[in-house]
This record gives structure tokens, C-alpha cells and sequence, in this order.
């Protein structure tokens, strides 16, 4: 185990109950109990997915994130692949206090859940997202950069871009996303205007990932150059890791969902072109395998150490 740093105090550790501003993504069929509570347990904000739509497996998961942690945790609803209409009671009765929105319009289920007592975020790729999120009365964003892995906006802006321009027009705690991996990392989104960020990538690499090793590996061994856009004229678009089945779809005009037809050949099995897997061009900084402990306590001092050292500037 590793020494644990001192809290880090922002506006979303006080919201969310937290020692340190650190969400794990909540990535479909990974973001699950074995991996989102020992994110809990180590002091951060573990996510239980709901993108599979496999609700009663989900519920499954969530029953035993109360028998491994007795730290807060949130649940992710993803719009775009919901298919359950009363998902939102579904959440609601799980006893949650925090929820992730994403991939649609924020209005559909905020007040819903806001009535119910969540605190609800809403995943923004756009300065006008984040303004119709605002306007919808949500507690706060994740702004997530296009260098992401996963489903993204074909016209996806980097994290160096979008997260200071949405922070210069918003007053809501925001948790930025895409291409953090560590403290220098994090320090950087917190000086553009952040006061937390969300690991998906860095999480898929982490000891207690349940994904196969053969993708961990991939992602150990993967250049900065090593993710390709797809779908970039259709909608939605994705970020993965480059192989040769994603290398043969980069210029296909339109790439559909059944890319992910034998997916779990691929997150569990290893195989490793029988499907995409998602990942963030952050892969190319990624160099070992760590526990969730080890990457949420060494992000904190790095992020500490790099802050500290900023001040000295003048």
C-alpha cells in the first residue's frame, strides 16, 4: 500500500464526498464493481456503467460495490444507448447521490434526478454543450477533450482548447476529461480551470481493470500516435487503439455500432481485432500497470509537487 496523501480540497470533493478530485470513467462493461470501488476505496470517485444496457447485471454490480466500499460512488446514464425508458427510476432506486449524463440532451433527465436529490454532471465536447447543460440546471460538467478515448463528437477539440474556453464562460465545478493520466497532467487542468479530473484510459491500464491483458499491454506499448479517429463524418465518432482492423476502418465514411458485435472477445478475451478497443491518445505516456491506490496517490503528490513548483515562478 501506498502512503495516502492528504485531501485535496475543491468544490467537487465537497460535493461528492471525497478525499481527491479523481473519477474514473465510466467505461460500458468495465466500469464495474471490481474496478469503480477500488477507485472508492482509494480515495477518489469510482463510476458503475450503464452503457451495456444490462440493467439487472448493473444492479447486480451495484449491490456489490455496497459489500466492497462504504465510500461514496456514481452511476453513469449514456443517452445515446439507453433502452430501458425507466432508467432513470432504475437509477434513482439504487440509492446513488451522484450521476454522470452523456452522449444527449442534458434536459431529458436532470430535473428528474435532481428532484429525486442526485447531484447530476453532464459530460460536455463543446462550449455550446456546456452552455444548454448549464441551462438545464445541472451541478456541474465534465468537459471532455476530443484525445479521449471512446464515443466522441466527430468535431472533437482538445482538452488544451475547450476546457478554458468553457471554464472562462461557466461558474460550474467542472471535471475535465481527456489526456489525464498523472499529476502534471492534472495540475495542468486545474490551471486551465478545472477542480477535478476523470481517468479512462489510465483506469483500463490499472491492476484491478478487468479487461484482458493482451489490451493493457497494447496500451503499455502504444505511441502517442497509436489511437485513430473513427467515424469522423458520422455520428457517433470514436477514439481507439490502432490495429489492423481499425487502421482498414479509418477512412470508412461510416463506421456503425456492430464494430462492437464480439466486443467481449476483445475486453475479455483478448483479441484483439475482433472488435475496437477504446482508448485515448494518452496511451502513448502510459508505461506500467499500477493499482488504482498507486495511480490516484502518486497523481496527487505529483499534482501537489507541480503546483508547489509553479509558484516559484515569476
Amino acid at each position: 500500500m501506498t502512503t495516502a496523501p492528504a485531501p485535496f480540497a475543491t468544490r467537487i470533493t465537497q460535493m461528492l464526498g471525497i478525499d481527491y478530485p479523481i473519477v474514473q470513467a465510466p467505461m460500458g462493461w468495465i466500469a464495474r464493481s471490481q474496478l469503480a470501488s477500488s477507485v472508492s476505496n482509494a480515495g477518489g470517485l469510482g463510476i458503475i456503467e450503464t452503457s451495456s444496457g444490462e440493467l439487472e447485471a448493473v444492479r447486480t454490480e451495484i449491490g456489490k460495490m455496497r459489500t466492497l466500499t462504504d465510500k461514496p460512488f456514481g452511476v453513469n446514464i449514456a443517452q445515446l444507448f439507453v433502452r430501458d425508458p425507466t432508467i432513470v427510476d432504475f437509477v434513482i432506486e439504487q440509492g446513488v447521490r451522484f450521476v454522470t449524463t452523456s452522449a444527449g440532451d442534458p434536459r431529458k433527465y436532470t430535473q428528474q434526478l435532481k428532484d429525486a436529490g442526485l447531484i447530476v454532471f453532464h459530460v460536455v465536447p463543446t462550449l455550446a454543450a456546456a452552455l444548454k447543460a448549464q441551462d438545464a440546471g445541472v451541478d456541474g460538467l465534465v468537459v471532455e477533450g476530443g484525445e479521449g478515448g471512446g464515443f466522441k463528437n466527430p468535431r472533437d477539440v482538445a482538452t488544451m482548447v475547450l476546457l478554458p474556453l468553457v471554464a472562462s464562460r461557466i461558474d460550474l465545478p467542472i471535471i475535465a476529461a481527456g489526456g489525464i493520466t498523472d499529476g502534471v497532467s492534472m495540475a495542468a487542468a486545474l490551471a486551465l480551470g478545472a477542480e477535478g479530473v476523470q481517468m479512462g484510459t489510465r483506469m483500463v491500464s490499472a491492476l484491478e481493470s478487468p479487461v484482458h491483458d493482451n489490451w493493457k499491454n497494447a496500451i503499455l506499448n502504444a505511441a502517442e500516435t497509436d489511437t485513430v479517429f473513427l467515424n469522423r463524418f458520422g455520428r457517433p465518432g470514436f477514439r481507439a487503439l490502432r490495429t489492423e482492423l481499425t487502421t482498414k476502418l479509418e477512412h470508412d465514411d461510416e463506421v456503425g455500432m456492430g464494430v462492437f458485435a464480439k466486443a467481449m472477445d476483445l475486453y475479455f478475451g483478448g483479441d484483439m481485432e475482433s472488435a475496437i478497443a477504446l482508448t485515448g491518445q494518452v496511451a502513448g505516456r502510459i508505461t506500467q500497470v499500477l493499482s488504482t491506490e498507486e495511480i490516484l496517490h502518486t497523481t496527487i503528490t505529483e499534482c501537489r509537487s507541480v503546483l508547489d513548483r509553479m509558484r516559484t515562478f515569476s
